[in-house]
């Protein structure tokens, strides 16, 4: 699997569930995980926006 197919199925995770994007990214104990939580329980488009920027930086 090439790199760029990966960020496409990392971003695609990203906007269906952004944490579990951003979890298979990072791990738990990562910060990123955890605001990406926060932000998805608060709203899920402030959730999948966060998600894409962490994935893609």
């Amino acid at each position: 699997m090439s790199e760029g197919t990966a960020n496409c199925v990392d971003i695609l995770l990203a906007i269906l569930l952004p944490p579990l994007g951003v979890f298979l990214k990072f791990g738990c104990h990562q910060v990123e995980f955890w605001i990406c939580l926060v932000l998805t329980l608060f709203g899920y488009i402030p959730g999948i926006i966060y998600a894409i920027y962490a994935i893609t930086k």
